[in-house]
């Protein structure tokens, strides 16, 4: 891991050097990208990488001041690559500063000691997206005009901080695929955390590059929220095996989220789209509102919401059954035995048809003695 001091220095440029230096290497090469705006020859491509692209000036009215809006392009790679090395450092510094701290209290196993990392790294960036998120459909006024969602499609000109906010989303999520290596990721877990960053990568550019990050974006949050919550919960857990109150909340909100996105799904693509004016397909101008792009995206959403359900059914199934062999168990350890009977003293001193003799001395003594 990287700003972290070993003792034993593996070989230079091995598997083990790379894992506990990579923070470190990705920290050289940004740092490269950043000098790069020092002089004149190589400000035009280091500009590239660290500022948002794209510019258009527009002026909505000749009273009102000039309005910066932006487009997405080509060059929009070479931002996400930046800001991919960006989330792997912050990747880094929590693990170390925060997460390792926290590890090292708890002592928990090596699987909880894996889920709890990656909780807790999750956790980090729902509640920062959250709020950001948040902010931003604050200023658009989605709640009083749900209609924005397609009115005015092609919706190719964005504000700065939407961009910025997809650029940040699609960065952090292609960081997470070489953290699967840096982390040293179980072989068990990799299939399960390559399901759910694929389909983010897939979805939120795909939102970006058909101009459909106003139906992204208000998708994204209420999702967000709730992943917060259950990684929250889960932390929680791991810390104290009794706090388990925040999954019944998860489980509430999660349904919800799922209901609400498929509600918007279909009333953006079967409702919205099809009755604007603007009718085709044309690459040059953004347009991709077409019948079977209308259809695949949809498709594509129930899909993933009919998945996620799924997975959450069976979470549900299997934290049942183990609640149920918990009580079981529970309740044949606290079973009550057979209580043994007090005996009562008979008359004469004897008990159970044998007669104790106050006598003392030992039957040889006492046969002599009769002798």
């Amino acid at each position: 891991m990287g700003f972290r001091k070993k003792n034993k220095s593996p070989p230079v440029l091995s598997h083990e050097f790379v894992i506990q230096n990579h923070a470190d290497m990705v920290s050289c090469l940004a740092m490269i990208i950043l000098l790069g705006l020092m002089f004149e020859v190589t400000a035009k491509f280091a500009i590239m990488f660290i500022t948002v692209q794209y510019n258009v000036t527009q002026v909505l009215d000749e009273r009102s001041d000039p309005v910066n809006l932006y487009q997405y392009g080509p060059k929009d790679v070479a931002t996400v690559f930046f800001y991919l090395l960006i989330a792997v450092i912050l990747h880094a510094l929590i693990q170390e500063y925060i997460l390792d701290k926290m590890n090292r209290r708890l002592h928990l196993s090596k699987t909880k000691h894996s889920k709890f990392n990656e909780s807790g790294q999750l956790a980090a960036f729902y509640l920062f997206s959250f709020i950001w998120g948040c902010s931003i459909l604050t200023a658009e006024d989605f709640a009083t005009n749900p209609t924005f969602l397609w009115e005015g499609y092609p919706h190719t000109h964005m504000v700065f901080q939407v961009k910025f906010f997809y650029i940040c989303q699609i960065a952090y999520w292609l960081h997470a695929l070489p953290e699967l290596y840096f982390q040293k990721v179980r072989k068990e877990d990799i299939p399960r955390q390559l399901y759910y960053i694929c389909l983010y990568v897939v979805h939120i550019t795909g939102a970006y590059v058909l101009n459909l990050h106003r139906l992204g974006l208000v998708l994204l949050v209420p999702h967000y929220l709730v992943e917060l919550l259950f990684h929250a919960s889960r932390l929680f857990y791991f810390s104290d095996e009794n706090k388990q109150k925040g999954f019944t909340l998860w489980a509430l909100l999660f349904v919800i989220a799922r209901l609400l996105t498929l509600t918007l799904s279909v009333l953006t693509f079967g409702f919205g789209l099809p009755r604007t004016e603007n009718q085709g397909f044309s690459l040059a101008e953004g347009n991709f509102n077409v019948l079977t792009i209308r259809m695949t995206c949809l498709a594509a959403i129930c899909l993933t919401q009919a998945w996620m359900m799924w997975k959450f059914i069976n979470f549900q199934l299997k934290k049942w059954r183990e609640h149920s062999q918990n009580q079981a168990s529970k309740k044949k350890a606290v079973s009550p035995k057979s209580k043994p009977q007090k005996r009562e003293p008979t008359r004469g001193g004897a008990a159970n048809g044998v007669v104790k003799s106050e006598d003392k001395t030992s039957p040889r003594a006492r046969k002599a003695k009769a002798s």
